[in-house]
C-alpha cells in the first residue's frame, strides 16, 4: 500500500517535530553545562557575562564555530595574541565535550 502525499507530509512533519524537540532539549542542556563550566575558570578573565575584562576579550555572542576553532588551536599550543600563554594552559585541560558546551553557552549570551 502506497502512502499518498498528504500522509507522507504528516509523517514528515511529525518526524521533524520529534527531532527538533529532542535537539532543543540537548542544546539547552549544553547551554546550562556551558554556563557552569564557564563560571569555573573562564569568567575570572572574560567577566561574568563573557564581556571581557581589561586585556581579555569579549567572548559572549561569538559564533560557536569560531569559539571551537580558537579553543582547539589554543589546546594544540598555538600562540594567538598576547594572552596566549594563559589560554594555552587553560585550553589544554578542556575536553572536546567541554569545548562544545562552552561554545553553545557563549554563542547564546549577549
Amino acid at each position: 500500500m502506497l502512502l499518498n502525499g498528504e500522509k507522507l507530509l504528516k509523517i514528515f512533519q511529525l518526524v521533524c517535530a520529534f527531532c527538533l524537540f529532542f535537539a532543543s532539549i540537548s542544546f539547552s542542556n549544553d547551554i546550562d553545562e556551558g554556563n557552569e563550566r564557564f563560571h569555573k575558570n573562564c569568567h575570572n578573565c572574560h567577566g561574568k557575562a563573557g564581556m571581557g575584562v581589561a586585556s581579555y576579550p569579549k567572548v559572549a555572542g561569538l559564533e560557536p564555530e569560531y569559539i571551537i576553532d580558537r579553543l582547539n588551536r589554543y589546546r594544540s599550543g598555538e600562540k594567538i595574541g598576547s594572552n596566549s600563554g594563559l589560554m594555552i594552559s587553560m585550553a589544554r585541560k578542556l575536553t572536546d565535550r567541554e569545548i562544545d558546551i562552552l561554545a553553545a553557552y557563549l554563542s547564546n549570551i549577549n
